[in-house]
């Protein structure tokens, strides 16, 4: 009943859609079978969209930019950039008291970080438009529509935590298809990949295979895991439940033991610092030496079951050519940076492999098409203003989500450290890899967490139920609380 309550004011006309989809769908079917399993995937969106499921949807969009836009090659499409505005749009028809409208917070810096990158496109398409429009849709246009669409999914911490959920359902899934091809050597869903992209192979001197899963590159790989990790984290640490913790530990666990296989030095980094940061958020100290206990549990069981993948990870983190190589990169992109200051060499990569090869630092033994930072590469492919105007953004995020961390109770502010330490996990290994800057990998996660902590309906949500009991005690005041009230539906 609360999920037909919820449906938006377009419901009819997709219930009248559905029988002649269901027809199309047999007749096109004789022809292809891949027509019937497209046609079969939008009844269920369509579905979904009715029954307001946002935040399946969401965690759905993100699953799409991985798997379908960026795996299977079908990037031209955007599809999930356009399942972003579809659902956007979801959420504007279908505002209520119970499911309030936002604006996008931060929207002063929103819009620089919109408009600034434009004369970067018109560069790089000197070289391949279509490469550079590649780069602006997702890792700009698209971190701001799955920003948007956080900050309407964050009505209050209940909407919160369903957010989280079917995010740390879908790491489990990803980092699942990790550890089968670990277990048995079988890369799922291999046919479907674009060319023969999933056969390449990452290989330490140990012999031990580094695996990319979907994201082809053991690096983007593990920068996903480690992000994810402190969802299920949290949530065991939220929930009461006992089933419900040993669902989150069996996430955790195949999400860390994913990670293990990936190799990824920046990752372990950015998982460590990432894990500080929570247990000082957590709110509650007791809650912070218990995870700490488990931790160092899990942690020594771990080196006693995994002892050849550690003693692999030890031999590779300290690998100097791999950091020396990191080195000469940055060193390259800074000389990019400081030639090209006010709107870099272009964006995409096929500016910046020609562009930057005459700038190349000597150490840097061959050309890239990044730099390995993605500070770095806002700076030398759109330039400093750019860069400046991320690194605000970025932080402009952090203080508001301190803002909602304060504001909520203390047991709740685990969901705020849930965000936190992820963004701190990306933004970490973002030094070493171009995370927030890769049309394949995390701007799509990456934003839509950042847009969930960030949301300014808590702060409302927190000052209509004050202004509510205040209220109650006191009739002057009832129109405080009818106003406030009113502001959150807006």
């Amino acid at each position: 009943m609360k999920a037909m309550n919820a449906a938006t004011p377009f419901s009819p006309v997709v219930l009248g859609l559905v029988p002649v989809a269901l027809l199309l769908g047999v007749a096109i079917s004789v022809l292809n079978p891949l027509y019937s399993f497209v046609i079969a995937a939008a009844i269920g969106l369509g579905f979904c969209l009715m029954l307001r499921l946002d935040a399946f949807i969401a965690a759905l969009i993100v699953v799409v930019h991985i798997v379908i836009d960026a795996y299977m090659g079908f990037a031209t499409y955007q599809l999930a950039m356009l399942l972003a505005v579809t659902l956007l749009l979801v959420c504007y028809l279908g505002r209520s008291k119970e499911r309030p409208w936002t604006a996008p917070s931060l929207h002063l810096l929103w819009i620089p970080f919109l408009v600034l990158p434009i004369m970067a496109v018109l560069e790089g398409g000197k070289f391949s438009l279509t490469n550079s429009i590649g780069y602006y849709l997702p890792i700009v246009l698209s971190a701001f529509l799955m920003f948007w669409v956080g900050n309407n999914l964050a009505r209050d911490t209940s909407s919160i935590r369903l957010a989280f959920q079917c995010l740390a359902m879908i790491g489990a899934i990803l980092a699942m298809h990790t550890v089968i091809e670990a277990t048995t050597g079988v890369f799922l869903l291999k046919s479907l990949g674009k060319a023969s992209a999933a056969d390449a192979t990452f290989l330490l001197d140990t012999g031990n295979s580094r695996l990319g899963s979907f994201f082809l590159n053991p690096n983007g790989n593990g920068m996903f895991l480690a992000t994810f990790f402190f969802i299920p984290l949290g949530l065991f640490v939220e929930t009461k439940s006992t089933w419900n913790k040993v669902i989150h530990v069996g996430q955790m666990m195949i999400i860390l033991l994913a990670l293990v296989e990936t190799y990824s030095s920046g990752s372990w980094l950015g998982t460590i610092a990432a894990l500080v940061v929570f247990l000082l958020l957590l709110g509650r100290v007791r809650d912070s030496i218990l995870i700490t206990v488990f931790i160092v549990v899990m942690g020594g069981l771990g080196a006693i079951v995994l002892q050849a993948q550690i003693a692999a990870q030890l031999a590779h983190s300290s690998d100097t050519s791999s950091s020396s190589l990191h080195m000469a990169t940055w060193r390259t992109a800074a000389h990019v940076m400081l030639t090209y200051p006010w709107f870099g060499v272009g964006l995409g990569n096929q500016a910046y492999l020609n562009l930057a090869e005459p700038l190349r630092d000597y150490a840097q033994t061959k050309p890239l098409q990044e730099p390995d930072n993605s500070y770095l590469q806002w700076g030398a492919t759109c330039g400093i203003p750019m860069m400046l105007t991320f690194l605000l953004l970025l932080g402009s995020v952090f203080v508001s989500a301190f803002r909602n961390w304060l504001a909520v109770k203390p047991e709740e502010r685990v969901f705020f450290a849930i965000g936190i330490a992820s963004l701190i996990a990306l933004s970490v290994c973002s030094l070493f890899v171009d995370g927030w800057t890769s049309p394949i990998d995390m701007p799509f996660p990456g934003w839509l967490i950042a847009g969930i902590i960030a949301t300014p309906m808590i702060r409302r949500y927190r000052q209509s139920r004050l202004a509510v009991k205040g209220a109650e005690s006191s009739p002057e005041q009832s129109i405080v609380a009818k106003h406030n009230e009113a502001e959150s539906t807006l």
